[in-house]
């Protein structure tokens, strides 16, 4: 895949994305993190992204941190994936681990850095 984009399930995306078990792909809201950006140098993954894990209840979750994995993570983020198994690795990391995944998984994934 080029840099900047992912395919998930045969759908090339160019945005960060959510994917919901059971496979519904939604752009990701970083919205609710974007107030943290000038602490991290970057909007970072925050818990308020996370919120959807916990009445979806995934087997697992994975964090796809950007082509050279440089997405930051909060304390709150990685408390919150610590009740759930979780695969936070690079992007086309976690792009070939998701697709050939027969769990009932959620990603969040972010497409650049």
């Amino acid at each position: 895949m080029p840099w900047g984009s992912v395919r998930i399930g045969g759908e090339v995306y160019d945005d960060d994305v959510v994917v919901h078990p059971g496979g519904r792909v939604a752009k990701r809201k970083k919205k609710r993190s974007k107030h943290l950006r000038g602490a991290y140098g970057h909007t970072p993954l925050s818990e308020a992204e996370l919120g959807f894990l916990e009445e979806e209840r995934p087997e697992v979750v994975y964090i796809g941190t950007g082509y050279e994995g440089a997405l930051p993570i909060t304390p709150g983020a990685r408390a919150m994936l610590e009740g759930y198994e979780t695969v936070i690795a690079p992007t086309p990391e976690v792009e070939g681990r998701m697709n050939v995944e027969r769990r009932r998984f959620a990603a969040l994934v972010h497409v650049t850095c």
